[in-house]
């Protein structure tokens, strides 16, 4: 399983997150706590929001650890909107195109989990992307696949009903195929301006998804990151997280039939 973190608030480095704090992304890349995979090295990926609509990005297949590009980005880099993930493949090749965030227009995610069975209904979930966002498919993950069926769905007017949706279409073409393995779905979108987050899983059992209010913003994150864990709120499974400017957290069931 991946790791990550997303960030809104008041513009912060990113080093801040990302490489500064004890058990900072870069760290749970060689070391989780709370993930089935304990190292996370097959890639990683960062997106911030500055003064475009559109995330600027940096992806890589290198271990998060082990690439000073990236350290010194995080150095320099200052945004109020940021997401960062470090991959542990399932069954899709290590390749830049296959790291987490994606992006399509303002539209920014990443993700956590699999889904099972994925390369028996691989070619099915790929008929379910409109023409409008097929061009966007550069990759090979499940993950691109579900963001871009999501999109078709409107994820960009009503993001929790998409995904919703998306979730009910890909698990009615699993049950199709007789796929009994679960679909896990852990994973944080953004429109450059307000940040969602979903934990579900099939089997009741998702990747784990931690908030925390600081005085500079929310963090939204796989696993707390400080030993003040606490202050950390644990988002349940089955439930969205919604963070829009200047409104309280939102923490709504997911309904997926």
């Amino acid at each position: 399983m991946c790791r990550f973190i997303a960030y809104h608030g008041h513009p912060i480095l990113l080093e801040d997150l990302i490489a500064s704090p004890a058990r900072s992304l870069i760290r749970q890349s060689l070391h989780a706590y709370e993930s089935r995979s304990e190292t996370n090295g097959d890639g990683f990926g960062i997106g911030w929001y500055g003064e475009r609509d559109t995330p600027g990005m940096y992806r890589e297949l290198r271990p998060a650890w082990s690439d000073e590009n990236l350290l010194s980005l995080c150095a320099n880099v200052r945004s109020s909107l940021f997401f960062a993930h470090v991959r542990a493949a399932t069954d899709t090749s290590i390749s830049r195109a296959n790291c987490h965030p994606f992006a399509s227009g303002n539209m920014m995610f990443m993700h956590n989990g699999q889904i099972g069975g994925y390369q028996t209904i691989r070619r099915r979930l790929d008929t379910l992307i409109s023409d409008e966002y097929y061009p966007d498919r550069q990759g090979t993950t499940d993950s691109e696949a579900m963001f871009l069926i999501a999109l078709s769905l409107g994820l960009a007017e009503n993001p929790v009903g998409a995904i919703e949706t998306m979730l009910t279409q890909v698990t009615a073409e699993m049950r199709s195929a007789k796929i009994e393995a679960p679909l896990r779905f852990t994973a944080a979108l953004t429109d450059g301006k307000a940040v969602w987050a979903f934990r579900w899983a099939s089997d009741g059992e998702p990747a784990s998804l931690y908030f925390e209010r600081t005085k500079e913003g929310l963090i939204v994150a796989s696993e707390p990151f400080n030993e003040q864990r606490d202050e950390w709120i644990h988002v349940p499974s089955g439930n969205a997280l919604i963070a829009r400017p200047g409104q309280s957290v939102e923490i709504p069931s997911l309904k997926v039939a």
